[in-house]
């Protein structure tokens, strides 16, 4: 799923934190009080 403005905008604190994720390893993070956070996955190939 493509993690677009609109997307992103609308989503809606529940109960529980969510995870809202793309396929490139870029999430985002809505708490129940309403904070959104940016993460990203990074793995690295040694």
């Amino acid at each position: 799923m493509a993690l677009t403005d609109l997307f992103i905008r609308n989503a809606k604190p529940a109960a529980k934190q969510q995870k809202l994720s793309d396929e490139r390893g870029m999430y985002l993070i809505v708490s129940p009080s309403g904070g959104k956070w940016w993460r990203l996955k990074m793995r690295s190939h040694v």
